[in-house]
């Protein structure tokens, strides 16, 4: 692997000789700086996995309610802040919506989204009335031909 990093290295110092960003006198002390960060980034890279395993994801340590704020809300699980909690995100930390609001204590009527997403959604719900539109469609299907 080490061969590839020196490779990768070559790679790069070649293409900025190329550009002309570098004196060719220049080249070998860069070369040799570049493959030492690509080496570190590498140890990096493969230490993150071993890492992970080791430490299970934590749970945030915040109310339920502080959470959940006028903008974003804050992932009671990894600490991650977005506009609403999806399914895709909760899956990652094996869950779904029910069972996010079981652990953590959260009502079933409460959204898992930031209060003005929520409002902006209640807003728009008033505007376009479904239940008025499923009520028509509904008296509209069940009248005899």
């Amino acid at each position: 692997m080490s061969q590839t990093l020196i490779e990768m290295a070559k790679e790069l110092v070649t293409e900025l000789i190329h550009v002309h960003r570098l004196a060719p006198s220049d080249a070998t002390s860069l070369l040799h700086r570049t493959h030492e960060t690509l080496l570190h980034l590498q140890q990096n890279e493969t230490a993150k996995p071993e890492m992970q395993a080791a430490q299970p994801a934590r749970a945030v340590a915040m109310s339920w309610k502080s959470s959940i704020g006028k903008r974003a809300v804050t992932c009671l699980e990894c600490g991650a802040k977005f506009r609403q909690l999806s399914l895709r995100h909760l899956r990652k930390h094996d869950l779904n919506p029910r069972s996010y609001r079981i652990k953590y204590g959260i009502p079933s009527s409460q959204p898992l989204s930031a209060r003005d997403a929520t409002a902006r959604r209640r807003e728009l719900a008033q505007q376009v009335r479904p239940w008025e539109l499923a009520r028509a469609k509904r008296i509209g299907t069940n009248k005899p031909a």
